[in-house]
């Protein structure tokens, strides 16, 4: 710590600077109560002795504070009160802010008060420290305690977007070629300014805390208590926020989070008050993804389709620039791409030969319109293997693909008039109930060719088409296919 003061006599010209080195707290406050006792008996026994004694006038800058017989007494109450405020503050030294000065006076009669005086003093110095305040432009300034402390800091700022290693090997010029990323550049929007300066002890930051407030803006948070009523956009909107602002302050939320009476949200917006911009090269290895090439044949028959090459993936490597402002990304731009391996086109053949007795596979709706009245599943205790088509707009029934009429004509199973077609590509389709038939088996249909009238014959309830389909021998839902 350090504290100054000055003592001025006809004897004496100049004031006295004195420095003072720190020593234990308790070592000076023992000292200091020797020196008061010492104080106190000297003054009682200057009453009583004719000879000449020395008082100081003591003054703290232009204001008179009073007389004491020791000044020395003065000096150790004041050191011991900046090794109280020094334990406070780690590797701070503090000095006291105030200059104070001693006048010495000769006298028969001593009647200074020390203990009055060195308790006013204590009371109202006020210590400060060196400091070195870190600002960028006429934003407000950080202070730290010296200028290690204030490149340390700036240092950690640059640490919060760049690993350590990275930051070594851009300012070494050697960087690790093995990595998939380059750091080229890291730069802060506006250049620093150190200046020493003195402030308040508590004022002082450390590096983490200063590099907090510059990203921030601020050190604390402020906290709003959720009240009755209140919802999250009611919230934002007394804090002129948006919504969205508002939930990134606050991660743990989300648009339907329900938020209870006195639960605390982050408000605070904050504003850096530096920029830190990083670009960064980076490369990667990319997959190409293969083309797809469909050839028409028309010696293959319709909804055929045969593979003639499978397809393969290729590669390419790739060279990034990539820009990142305070860790978010903002720009992206490919510096370098090159082919490492050549993709392979996949190539299918598809048949367009048109065969009127053959299903394309590509299924039309049986009727005019209608409703779907039952589904395939369990019904009155039994599985109803198809759908039933209810209500169209006339009773035309046709037939779904292209096939032949494998039957045609009554069912005694309960189906009525019934048709059946084999669209001769592994899809067979039924059709009950009909009222009447228009096909015959061995006649070859195309897909929409009526077959059929609409009807209730056999077991059921109402006018309406019962339609079941079957794929190489096994019942599929009719409405998957349409």
């Amino acid at each position: 710590m350090i504290w100054r003061n000055s003592v001025h006599s006809s004897k004496e010209e100049s004031p006295n600077k004195l420095i003072h080195k720190s020593v234990k707290l308790l070592k000076r406050a023992a000292m200091t109560t020797i020196a008061l006792s010492a104080l106190t008996f000297g003054s009682a026994a200057a009453n009583d002795n004719a000879e000449l004694k020395t008082i100081y006038h003591v003054y703290m800058e232009t204001e008179y504070v009073g007389s004491v017989t020791d000044k020395s007494a003065v000096e150790k109450a004041i050191a011991s009160k900046l090794d109280a405020e020094e334990e406070k503050y780690d590797s701070i030294e503090l000095q006291i802010d105030q200059e104070i000065s001693y006048i010495p006076e000769q006298v028969f009669r001593a009647s200074a008060d020390n203990e009055k005086v060195i308790e006013h003093l204590t009371q109202a110095v006020k210590a400060e420290a060196k400091a070195v305040s870190i600002s960028f432009g006429d934003k407000p300034a950080v202070l730290v305690k010296d200028r290690q402390e204030a490149e340390l800091a700036l240092k950690k700022l640059k640490l919060k977007f760049v690993s350590e290693e990275e930051l070594k090997e851009m300012e070494e010029g050697t960087p690790d070629s093995k990595e998939d990323s380059k750091l080229i550049s890291i730069k802060l929007s506006e250049e620093e300014n150190l200046e020493e300066t003195k402030a308040a002890p508590e004022e002082i930051m450390n590096a983490d805390k200063a590099v907090e407030f510059l990203l921030k803006g601020t050190i604390e948070e402020k906290k709003y208590k959720v009240q009755e009523g209140d919802v999250l956009g009611s919230i934002a909107q007394k804090h002129d926020l948006t919504s969205g602002k508002l939930l990134e302050l606050n991660p743990e939320l989300n648009e339907d989070s329900v938020i209870q009476i006195g639960h605390e949200v982050n408000v605070t917006v904050f504003k850096p008050l530096v920029d830190v911009t990083v670009e960064k090269e980076q490369s990667s290895v990319e997959t190409v993804p293969y083309e797809k090439e469909v050839i028409e044949d028309n010696t293959l028959n319709k909804g055929d389709i045969k593979v003639k090459q499978e397809g393969q993936d290729g590669e390419k490597a790739i060279t990034y620039l990539i820009t990142e402002k305070n860790g978010v990304g903002v720009n992206r731009t490919v510096t370098e791409e090159t082919v490492t391996k050549e993709p392979v086109k996949y190539i299918v053949i598809k048949g367009t030969k048109v065969t009127p007795s053959r299903g394309s596979g590509s299924f039309s709706w049986p009727t005019n319109g209608g409703y779907v009245s039952s589904k395939v599943g369990q019904r009155w205790g039994k599985m109803h293997k198809g759908i039933d088509i209810a209500r169209p707009n006339n009773l035309t029934i046709k037939s779904i693909d292209n096939g032949t009429v494998v039957s045609a004509g009554w069912d005694s199973g309960g189906y009525g008039n019934k048709v059946v077609i084999d669209h001769n590509n592994g899809y067979r389709s039924v059709y009950a109930h009909l009222s009447s038939i228009s096909v015959s088996a061995g006649q070859t249909v195309s897909a929409g060719s009526a077959i059929g009238n609409m009807g209730k014959t056999g077991q059921s309830t109402g006018v309406h088409l019962h339609l079941e389909v079957y794929k190489n021998g096994g019942m599929v839902d009719p409405l998957s296919l349409f």
